[in-house]
């Protein structure tokens, strides 16, 4: 069964903490009849209606199409964190791109934070963004790492972040288990599903038309590009797939190397009390378990606690147990604290944790694969697509640069082979390996 619906009802959002804390708003009519449009945009997440802003603002005529709703997926119900930089050290990029590559990359990643920053201030207040983000280890050979890329940033690239002992670090993020980390003040977090609904206002305001529970079942990718749907179709001159882990098997060359995986996350009860036993200020955490651990608190004093757990396509019966086995395991001050709220989503991973962009033809433009790191560079994603159809190539050859091997097998084999690799590190992070 496809990803669109394995885990999910058509259009109706998951039962996150997200979802009942905004005022989702009246579907978008469904495609009917046939459309024209200068791009067509799949998927009505960060990176297509980032991408349908950057066209409408232009003048471009825009059509997004989407399966479920605005922010149905990833975008709507993730952990909220805007993390700098990728998931590979910059000295990673230094050594398989070059200097010159990597530092245009970081400097790609800093204006997709700030493209945020500013988009919620202006119009996203709901996404109550917040800066802040720390990033806990386990070992002294991790925090010895720590302070290398963290020196490295500092030195090569002018960035600062504040590396903190295991007694400082526990000051900061109240847990027994780790042995110190680092906090990064241009990181952040904020209310994903908020964002994503005020990135589609804002992109219709522009001029975007947006048609959701409107499945796109065919593209035809000569001699127009042509969408197609139960209902209709759209004819355009450009397109932009930004169906990430929900894309269906509409595109071979990005399946061989982008992956569907599941995230899951429990809200407690508001703790207003309580919640500085937990962190000390309002910022976002994750860890370095491979399995990782992910975490912050809502603006109603929610803690949201999210990770992996499931490595098949479909969710498991029971997602609150081993969620809340792995938070009380960090925080055993939480223990027995009542939960309001337990939902799953699906992400795209790929081999490297790097996203995937690609020309799939002159007229055909795909981004996805994120790997758990795309509030921000989702968003930029679509904008450097969106520049590219348009004739600006940098922003584009800088991401489509970033190593994404297939996956043994090709789409396949990639779900075994990494249900396999993934068991073989959980193991790992629940020994201490």
């Amino acid at each position: 069964m496809s990803m669109l619906y394995r885990n999910d009802a058509p259009g109706v959002h998951a039962p996150s903490w997200y979802a009942t804390s905004v005022d989702v708003p009246p579907l978008h009519p469904c495609l009917a009849g046939a459309v024209r449009a200068d791009v067509a945009v799949l998927g009505a997440g960060y990176t297509g209606l980032w991408a349908a802003l950057t066209l409408a603002r232009a003048g471009r005529k825009v059509v997004v199409l989407d399966a479920h709703r605005v922010g149905f997926g990833a975008s709507g119900r993730n952990g909220g964190q805007v993390h700098s930089g990728y998931n590979r050290a910059q000295s990673w990029l230094e050594k398989r791109l070059g200097m010159d590559r990597a530092r245009a990359l970081w400097d790609l990643s800093q204006e997709a934070q700030a493209q945020l920053n500013s988009f919620c201030t202006a119009h996203a207040p709901k996404a109550r963004y917040r800066p802040g983000i720390a990033h806990g280890v386990y070992t002294a050979r991790d925090l010895g790492h720590t302070r290398a890329a963290v020196a490295h940033m500092a030195k090569t690239y002018g960035y600062e972040m504040q590396v903190l002992a295991r007694d400082a670090f526990a000051n900061l993020v109240k847990s027994p288990l780790y042995h110190g980390g680092y906090l990064d003040q241009g990181g952040g977090h904020l209310h994903p599903l908020a964002y994503a609904l005020a990135l589609a206002r804002a992109a219709e305001a522009a001029g975007a038309r947006i048609f959701e529970l409107s499945e796109v079942t065919a593209l035809c990718r000569e001699p127009k590009v042509t969408l197609t749907t139960k209902t209709g179709r759209v004819q355009a001159e450009h397109a932009i797939i930004a169906g990430n882990g929900y894309l269906p098997a509409l595109l071979p060359e990005v399946s061989a190397r982008v992956m569907p995986i599941n995230s899951f996350i429990v809200a407690t009860a508001p703790l207003p009390d309580r919640w500085q036993e937990v962190l000390a200020r309002d910022i976002a955490v994750a860890d370095s378990r491979f399995v990782v651990n992910y975490y912050r608190f809502s603006h109603d004093r929610r803690f949201l606690f999210g990770g992996r757990e499931n490595y098949g396509t479909g969710f498991p019966r029971d997602i609150t147990t081993a969620l809340v086995r792995r938070m009380t395991a960090l925080f055993p001050q939480l223990d027995g604290v009542p939960i309001s709220h337990v939902w799953g989503g699906t992400l795209a991973i790929t081999r490297t944790r790097l996203p995937h962009l690609v020309r799939i033809t002159p007229r055909i433009l795909s981004g996805a694969g994120f790997s758990g790191q795309g509030v921000a560079l989702a968003g930029m994603a679509g904008r450097v697509m969106a520049e590219a159809v348009m004739g600006q190539e940098d922003g584009f050859a800088n991401l489509a640069a970033l190593p994404v091997p297939r996956f043994p097998g090709g789409a396949r084999l990639r779900a075994p082979l990494l249900t396999l690799a993934m068991t073989w590190y959980a193991l790992r992070d629940r020994s201490g390996i």
